[in-house]
């Protein structure tokens, strides 16, 4: 018998041969023959952002990146920080990137080591208002009036507090929705409003819900004459119908900006960085304003405001600051 090499047979030892190119280049395919592995091209995201937005962007990303694949969690704020808690007790955060409805949320997992440390290259982009080192604002929310088309509407903030508005005004609770966080932040530092604009609102009969589209779904079937929810929520059910109509009352809807940001776990994930930049580059700008968000890149189409509304954007150093005694002042009026 014609051998090869010690101890095989030739046809034993080419087909050996042939099994190991394949092994080779499986190896090669998964990072190389070292082992190293390729990187991931899945992101883990965490977010609070509605799905009728989400969706769209993740979409348009993966297209536009084959391969690439988002691992979505999406909750309300108040689930979101239980969640991140949780991961927290059980060896680390898991998102690769969060996006957070408000910049109170995300600035405490920065301080928390969460979050931050990277933002994209073309950040100066976005306004100065809606970013900082750690994180960039994607989208805007607009904290405004939603009421039934059979009620008067209000003028002013202060009007839900009247005698037309008695046991019928809803409010979003501020442990549950970011924006109603926010705009509980902006009323209780201005002087002519404070937490004591709940507590009017609360001695007028309103009730609390729990998020902004809670609010919009009961005054739409007139469970609430009037009450405070997002221009999204709100004109979606004009949209789609409803008979309710949205205010921009005085002195003005509270803009409560979005960030994204990257988790410090993930640093060198080229694949989170990737995602980031595309939700507040062009692209993804043109995503979120075509699905009804308002975003923050100047010059990007995307919801029209009303002509002239007013609009007034929260202290963000200042709330942050004074934020436990904020909450606690509001747990007095509506419990929690």
């Amino acid at each position: 018998m014609t051998t090869g090499s010690v101890g095989q047979p030739a046809g034993s030892r080419s087909r050996s041969l042939a099994l190991a190119a394949v092994g080779v280049l499986s190896l090669a395919a998964c990072g190389g023959v070292n082992g190293d592995a390729a990187p991931s091209q899945t992101v883990t995201l965490y977010t609070c952002v509605s799905d009728d937005t989400i969706q769209p962007v993740i979409q348009a990303f993966e297209k536009g990146r084959p391969g690439s694949r988002i691992d979505l969690f999406r909750a309300p704020t108040g689930e979101l920080n239980a969640r991140v808690a949780a991961d927290v007790r059980s060896g680390g955060l898991r998102a690769d990137v969060v996006w957070g409805c408000d910049p109170l949320t995300v600035q405490a997992l920065v301080d928390q080591g969460l979050v931050g440390g990277w933002t994209p290259p073309d950040s100066d982009a976005i306004p100065g208002e809606y970013r900082t080192d750690d994180y960039v604002g994607a989208a805007v929310l607009y904290m405004v009036a939603v009421h039934r088309t059979d009620v008067p509407a209000p003028r002013t903030w202060s009007d839900l507090t009247g005698p037309g508005y008695t046991d019928a005004v809803a409010v979003p609770d501020p442990s549950v929705a970011a924006s109603a966080l926010g705009a509980l932040g902006w009323f209780a530092e201005d002087p002519d409003y404070g937490v004591r604009f709940y507590a009017d609102l609360r001695s007028n009969g309103a009730v609390q819900v729990s998020t902004p589209d809670d609010v919009t779904t009961g005054v739409a079937q007139g469970i609430y004459a009037a009450g405070l929810t997002t221009a999204n929520s709100a004109y979606a059910a004009k949209g789609d119908g409803s008979p309710v109509d949205v205010v921009w009352p005085d002195p003005g809807a509270v803009a409560i900006y979005g960030p994204v940001a990257l988790a410090t776990s993930s640093a060198d994930s080229q694949a989170a960085q990737d995602f980031i930049a595309f939700v507040v580059g062009d692209d993804g700008q043109r995503v979120l304003g075509k699905a009804g968000s308002y975003p923050t890149r100047p010059g990007v189409a995307g919801p029209a405001l009303p002509e002239g509304a007013p609009i007034v954007s929260p202290d963000w150093a200042t709330i942050r600051k004074d934020q436990e005694a904020i909450l606690s002042d509001y747990r007095q009026v509506f419990g929690g």
